[in-house]
């Protein structure tokens, strides 16, 4: 099957299937599988140290030779506002009760954005991963003019065609169209803008459309079918990342995976509670409680993740786990378990008879 094109040819891939770096649930090990079965294996560093992000890219790189993709958040740093988190902090206090902890005294900005990491790039320079992508904004042209005088390869997620345009306009060399369908946080530069929620497919048409950059569509997309639909609205490639969940290659533990392979799974929302920006998960408990009406808002991103982390944390040693943050896109219910070279081999299998599908239909 010639699945060539631009973007492709750009990252010297066999197929233009990319696995979402998904920070927390993707491990080297998923990365690997997904990129020597021809696609682009994603690690997501974003919530790493850079002695971690190391570790992580040097383990990925003993597991395959082929290219790999490296995903660092750019967004703003948290303005802190110790009113706004201890209001969070007292709205949270019931939960933490209930699950016999206690809330902290104050909140953490619980890992640093890549914007203000010198020493996350150095890794990265001196690393030279075949592909760096970013999340939530663009990092300086500083950053930029570094990693490409390493030789590095880039991508942006945008959602939005003014986003699209800024990405290209910085000279990134992808540009990745998320969805409102999505799992995951919302890329936006800025969470506190008008977000007109853009499917995948309406995103993909007004980018393709417009930019001369290969347009990566992520979204909804579960199997072949998706990924032809995908393409036949102007993608190059596609990103997938609750699709891959349920490998045994990720890093999603038991009760996350329970909760995609149940019936919980068709209900996923937007929701800011969770960490301080726009994400999608399967809907719980937390949800409800910090969307209800009347609530403060949560602490900014990630600060507000602080909190969460460690209510889940003393909810865990109760076995409760209505409480976890399970990011799922809203086709979650198409997940299936299997090693993610299976996934591969069904996904091809299923986007080429897609193809010749559609090609029977025109004749």
């Amino acid at each position: 099957m010639n699945t060539e094109n631009h973007f492709t040819t750009l990252l010297g891939l066999a197929n233009p299937i990319v696995q979402a770096p998904m920070a927390g649930v993707s491990t080297p090990r998923l990365a690997a599988e997904v990129s020597n079965a021809g696609g682009l294996g994603s690690i997501g560093i974003g919530a790493s140290t850079p002695a971690q992000a190391r570790a992580a890219i040097q383990e990925t790189r003993a597991l395959t030779a082929r290219p790999f993709n490296v995903n660092v958040f750019c967004h703003a740093p948290a303005v802190r506002d110790v009113a706004r988190e201890q209001a969070w902090l007292r709205h949270l206090a019931p939960l933490f009760a209930e699950t016999g902890g206690e809330p902290p005294a104050v909140l953490e900005e619980i890992y640093r954005s890549f914007l203000a990491d010198d020493e996350m790039l150095a890794v990265l320079v001196a690393e030279r991963p075949a592909v760096v992508s970013f999340h939530f904004g663009l990092p300086t042209a500083a950053q930029l003019d570094a990693l490409r005088g390493a030789g590095i390869l880039t991508m942006a997620t945008a959602t939005s065609l003014q986003e699209a345009v800024a990405v290209e306009s910085a000279g990134v060399d992808v540009i990745v169209a998320q969805g409102v369908e999505a799992g995951g946080h919302r890329g936006m530069f800025d969470p506190s803008a008008a977000d007109a929620g853009l499917s995948m497919s309406v995103l993909v048409r007004l980018i393709s459309r417009e930019s001369r950059r290969p347009v990566v569509a992520a979204g909804g997309i579960m199997d072949g079918q998706g990924i032809q639909a995908a393409m036949d609205v102007g993608a190059a490639g596609v990103q997938l990342g609750t699709a891959f969940i349920l490998c045994p290659e990720s890093a999603a533990n038991a009760a996350y995976r329970a909760n995609l392979k149940s019936e919980r799974a068709a209900v996923t929302a937007l929701t800011a509670v969770l960490s301080g920006r726009p994400a999608r998960g399967i809907v719980n408990r937390l949800f409800e409680h910090g969307g209800a009406l009347g609530s403060p808002l949560p602490a900014d991103y990630p600060v507000a993740y602080d909190a969460t982390k460690q209510l889940n944390a003393w909810a865990s040693k109760r076995g409760i786990d209505d409480f976890a943050v399970h990011w799922a896109g809203q086709a979650a219910p198409l997940a299936r378990e299997m090693p993610a070279a299976r996934l591969m081999q069904a996904l091809l299998a299923e986007w080429q008879q897609a193809r010749a599908a559609q090609g029977t239909r025109a004749t």
